[in-house]
């Protein structure tokens, strides 16, 4: 499934792309249990499949379960129980980020051995992490703003996985266990503030400097995220390619060795680092300026485009 979080009446909702439409799965969920003659069938559906991306992962395998029957049911009738609107097109509606609110965004930096190399540096021994914050969400069709106080605003295009359960100290065998989907993630940086300190989070956790989507694909659509084409263009030019065959620390060590520091939560993200080829590292230096067109795309996950404004 492609799952999406959208804006309709001036919330967010939990949906999932089908073809030119979007399923509301809360909506669908609760159409589906009352064909069933399910007593509470607006309660069920708000405990297993909610509106809110974070809680609906919080469900684990019941909830993608009964995702999966919503999806079926509101693709064969037209209308939901109440009255409820269960199909949108995708053109009606406006994407948000599909995890909006994540307990942490871990990012991993130095994990493609070519951009380890433009940077001067040494392949890790263990992954370099740091921290972005929710205030950097944005979604795929928002506008990159372009903070007043940096000169070096670059981009990062960047494979991430979401995390589906709880997971602590996990096997590298296991790992995939403990996914639920991926996404893409452009990591974009303020490279003048990032380097004011040794620390990074300056450049880092400026408002508006992750954005992400266009969906989480779920798990099963990806069966081996470790051979996936990633390419960025800005105005179409290309400046990033890579496979991500080409981690150092691929998404198996990065669930073991995440969930030996620190507890993962559903709907955690982790941004598994950016490929060779960012405007710090030309020759000269090509940072983004006001009106630029970022497009990153990934193998098995889409493309998320937006476009940089002052």
């Amino acid at each position: 499934m492609k799952l999406v979080t959208f804006e309709y009446e001036g919330s967010h909702r939990l949906g999932c792309v089908s073809g030119e439409h979007i399923v509301d799965l809360n909506y669908a969920a609760e159409s589906w249990l009352n064909s069933l003659g399910k007593y509470r069938s607006r309660q069920i559906a708000e405990a297993y499949v909610p509106a809110d991306m974070v809680g609906f992962l919080e469900g684990g395998e019941d909830s993608m379960e009964m995702a999966a029957n919503a999806l079926a049911f509101a693709l064969s009738h037209s209308e939901g129980a109440s009255g409820r609107k269960m199909r949108h097109l995708l053109s009606d509606v406006k994407l948000a980020a599909p995890v909006r609110q994540p307990r942490k965004i871990i990012c991993v930096g130095h994990n493609y051995r070519e951009h380890i190399l433009e940077m001067g540096r040494e392949i890790p021994k263990y992954p370099v992490l740091f921290a972005k914050f929710a205030n950097t969400i944005i979604g795929p069709q928002d506008d990159i703003p372009y903070p007043a106080m940096t000169n070096q605003l670059d981009y990062e295009a960047e494979f991430a996985f979401v995390i589906g359960k709880r997971a602590q100290r996990v096997r590298e065998e296991n790992a995939l266990d403990y996914v639920a989907g991926y996404t893409i993630v452009n990591d974009v940086t303020s490279r003048d503030l990032q380097r004011r300190t040794v620390q990074w989070l300056q450049g880092k956790s400026v408002d508006g400097s992750a954005p992400m989507g266009p969906w989480l694909v779920t798990k099963d659509e990806i069966p081996d995220p470790h051979n996936l084409n990633i390419e960025l263009r800005v105005n179409g030019e290309i400046r990033q390619r890579s496979n991500t065959s080409n981690l150092v620390f691929n998404v198996h060590h990065l669930v073991s060795f995440l969930s030996g520091i620190m507890t993962l939560e559903p709907g955690d993200v982790v941004c598994t680092g950016t490929p060779g080829g960012v405007g710090a590292a030309m020759d000269p230096p090509v940072f983004l300026g006001e009106g630029d067109v970022v497009n990153i795309q990934i193998d098995g996950i889409g493309t998320l485009e937006n476009k940089v404004r002052k």
